[in-house]
């Protein structure tokens, strides 16, 4: 088995707070890279933020600020994640970071020795919210269907381009040979469909006159490299390549976690540009959907953004992992609202796992038997099924269906408070025995929760405390 772990999510621009959508992939990358942690790996989990481009440079000069100077700003929110959802990541990229800069020259340097940039006029219309090229088959009365607040630009200049459509047949044969390379299947389908089209060459530059904020193309300080081509190298500038090649080849290839909006820039766009770079191509992309509100896409104009860290003073770390993991489905689009997610909170974890927890701990203290504290070494192999498909929710769904909610059963039919003497000694060490099952699953998920489970239940004796999820009014 590798003994080594790389995951990285992608990075957020920093032209916004961090809302709900973005913590759900965070957290989902962080279950994922506690869960190899577990398998006794050394894990390398990478997050950080994208910082270059137009609209944070728009966005800087709106807010009258040096864009170094704000990008400096909301770097420090996003990092502040780590805290708020309790996140293991170990690295914390920003594209503004000098040894990224060094990277993405590096790289482009690379690309341009195999004959894959050259340079051409071209007018092309552009989303600045997507920061991607636009095709009239992809607006909607001439707008984006991701930004429709946003008008189109028309974009007519000198730029570098990198030949894409030369790797149509390479990505095509990738594609073939690893049949698992996207996840979920769908995703993966409508990737080929896309390559099978037909590739178009993209821009990957811009004038610095035009546009400043970026990093300068290597040997012509007229132009600055485009924000996607800059971006996407930070999954191998963050494993300190070039110059580390050690650390880069113990840990690259890894698993990327993206939004079904990246779609084509992680699983086709990045993977072109390594094969034209000559390095090995991303292990797996795992693609989750959007949280919407109340039916609604979080918006900034409709005025439905959730702020994680307001949902985290409320209700707590662990509640606000347990719903984007357990309740959200990892494939497809899923709805959030504040009734919802408060009904969860007091069925699952109230009146479920914390009112288990309460009444098995309360027995033993009650009971005052000792109880030997034996580790929970092996991880259920549904769970572990589960999280290689990045089913998070039905990882979940194991251990309350075979642990919590079968272990309430248990004592609604056995009434060990009835119990006596042996009898009740049997019963026991088996309820704790499940409870420790419950905590080391639980561990990738709810970490918070885990280890007070797990500080609760080593014995010898076992004490009742506070509630871990007290019921909402």
């Amino acid at each position: 088995m590798n003994k080594k772990f790389y995951i990285t999510t992608t990075l957020p621009y920093v032209n916004a707070d961090p809302h709900i959508g973005f913590a759900l992939e965070i957290v989902q990358a962080d279950a994922v890279a506690r869960y190899h942690k577990l398998l006794g790996k050394e894990v390398v989990f990478n997050f950080g933020t994208d910082e270059h481009g137009q609209k944070i440079y728009q966005k800087a000069i709106e807010e009258k600020k040096d864009p170094q100077k704000y990008c400096d700003e909301y770097a420090i929110k996003f990092d502040n994640l780590k805290k708020a959802l309790n996140l293991s990541y170990t690295n914390f990229i920003r594209t503004t970071d000098p040894k990224h800069i060094e990277a993405v020259h590096e790289f482009w340097s690379r690309c341009n020795k195999n004959g894959d940039i050259y340079k051409k006029n071209y007018k092309q219309k552009y989303c600045v919210g997507c920061e991607l090229e636009k095709t009239d088959s992809e607006l909607v009365d001439d707008k984006c269907p991701l930004h429709l607040n946003r008008d189109i630009e028309i974009i007519e200049e000198e730029n570098y381009f990198f030949r894409f459509s030369k790797y149509q047949k390479p990505l095509l044969n990738f594609y073939e040979k690893n049949p698992k390379f996207v996840i979920p299947e769908f995703r993966f389908n409508e990737i080929k469909t896309f390559v099978k089209s037909g590739l178009q060459d993209f821009s990957i530059s811009r004038l610095k006159s035009k546009m400043p904020w970026g990093i300068d193309v290597p040997d012509d300080p007229d132009s600055i490299v485009f924000v996607w081509f800059d971006a996407l190298t930070n999954y191998i500038s963050t494993l300190g390549w070039p110059k580390d090649k050690e650390n880069f080849e113990n840990f690259w290839p890894g698993i990327q976690v993206a939004g079904k909006d990246n779609l084509r820039q992680q699983t086709a766009i990045w993977q072109a540009m390594l094969m034209s770079a000559g390095l090995p191509n991303s292990k797996q992309v795992f693609i989750h959907g959007f949280i919407t509100v109340n039916g609604q896409k979080i918006s900034k104009s409709l005025g439905n953004v959730i702020n994680p860290f307001d949902l985290v003073n409320k209700y707590g770390t662990d509640a606000v992992r347990y719903y984007l993991l357990a309740k959200i489905n990892p494939y497809e689009d899923s709805d959030f609202t504040k009734e919802k997610f408060e009904d969860i909170f007091n069925s699952d974890l109230a009146n479920g796992l914390g009112n288990l927890v309460s009444r098995i701990a309360k027995l033993c203290e009650t009971s005052g038997f000792e109880f030997e504290s034996k580790e929970i070494d092996e991880f259920d192999e549904n769970i572990s099924k589960s999280l290689n498909e990045f089913r998070f929710d039905e990882a979940i769904k194991v251990i309350f269906e075979k642990y919590i909610t079968a272990l309430d059963q248990k004592i609604n039919k056995e009434e060990p408070w009835k119990l006596q003497g042996k009898d009740l000694e049997v019963f026991l060490k088996d309820a704790v025995r499940v409870i420790r099952t419950i905590s080391s699953n639980l561990s990738p998920f709810l970490p918070e929760t885990a280890e007070k489970i797990e500080e609760q239940f080593k014995g010898p004796k076992i004490k009742s405390g506070s509630p871990l999820f007290p019921r909402l009014k």
